[in-house]
């Protein structure tokens, strides 16, 4: 395997190459964090969360199909977008309804299992939505390439750290601000202690798992914006690089999550540059190798939202 140093030859290629792992791994942290707050607030791994995002892709993927000649290119990839995000949260409650709520009290290790038969049952569903193996994605815009101070960037990878960075300060604002996140919060620390101040964990555990669907259907549109098209890969896909998001940030922490996401997709992009598209994978287990042996617990260490939160007078 040899080495392409002439790819980071220069400043402006440094840059190119930075900003495409900022855009990745932006889209990789909301990923990250959805799966954050499924097993944040129900100590519950989401098998099928990936293949709830392929079902909101794919359904996005047929809405343009058959609005794309009517609609005009900006409202068209909003349609879409709503579509998508739309799509995997239903599909999202389908598996809370279906694998979680019922099987609360039991091991999560029947959930677990009860989520990777729906993801099977999910994917089929969604291979027979769009029997084709590429379909086409829309953008929501073509200004080609932008060209400003010797680097050429991807609009769609400045808009994608830019909404991923909006989304990402909302959240934290609604954790930390908002009845129904402190609501999350308590019970992801101690259920007892929410049930002492009123709060119904059947509600807050389902809020929670359709932000956390809903927060994974925007990640899902902005990565398949990027790509232009969605494959009956990607459900793996996204189940592989939320996961390793959340594991490298730490089981639970939101902002873990994020750094997570950015991490690995700045590693990715530059390891790619030198070694070109095949190592990419590798790169990413790899990755959570070497930081799983240094911090088992991820970069945070921490198990809860970020902070340990008691019952609160505004609740």
């Amino acid at each position: 395997m040899s080495v392409n140093w002439q790819s980071l030859g220069t400043v402006s290629e440094l840059l190119q190459t930075l900003v495409g792992g900022l855009s990745a791994g932006a889209a990789y942290g909301l990923l990250g964090v959805g799966f954050t707050l499924m097993f944040g607030v129900m100590r519950r791994l989401n098998l099928s969360y990936g293949a709830t995002l392929m079902f909101g892709g794919y359904l996005g993927a047929l809405a343009a199909s058959l609005t794309g000649s009517v609609l005009p290119l900006g409202v068209l990839a909003l349609f879409v977008a709503i579509v998508t995000v739309a799509g995997s949260t239903f599909a999202g409650l389908y598996v809370e309804r279906l694998c979680f709520a019922p099987l609360r009290s039991r091991s999560g290790v029947a959930a677990m299992v009860s989520s990777f038969a729906v993801w099977m049952q999910i994917e089929e569903l969604t291979s027979l939505m769009l029997p084709a193996h590429a379909n086409p994605y829309p953008a929501p815009f073509d200004f080609g390439v932008i060209h400003t101070f010797g680097v050429s960037l991807r609009p769609e990878h400045l808009f994608t750290i830019v909404v991923a960075s909006a989304i990402a300060m909302l959240l934290r604002w609604f954790l930390t601000h908002s009845r129904s996140g402190l609501a999350l919060r308590i019970l992801s620390d101690s259920e007892a202690a929410a049930q002492a101040v009123g709060i119904d964990a059947r509600v807050v555990t389902t809020l929670g798992f359709l932000m956390a669907s809903a927060l994974g259907g925007l990640g899902a549109w902005l990565v398949l914006m990027a790509d232009q098209q969605v494959t009956p890969m990607f459900g793996m896909w996204s189940t592989i690089k939320g996961l390793v998001a959340m594991m490298l940030g730490g089981l639970g922490s939101i902002s873990g999550a994020v750094v997570g996401g950015l991490l690995l997709g700045v590693m990715e992009a530059f390891g790619q540059a030198l070694f070109g598209p095949q190592v990419r994978d590798l790169i990413t287990y790899g990755l959570l190798f070497l930081v799983l042996v240094a911090w088992p617990g991820g970069f945070s260490g921490r198990s809860a939202f970020d902070l340990h939160v008691m019952a609160d007078e505004r609740l």
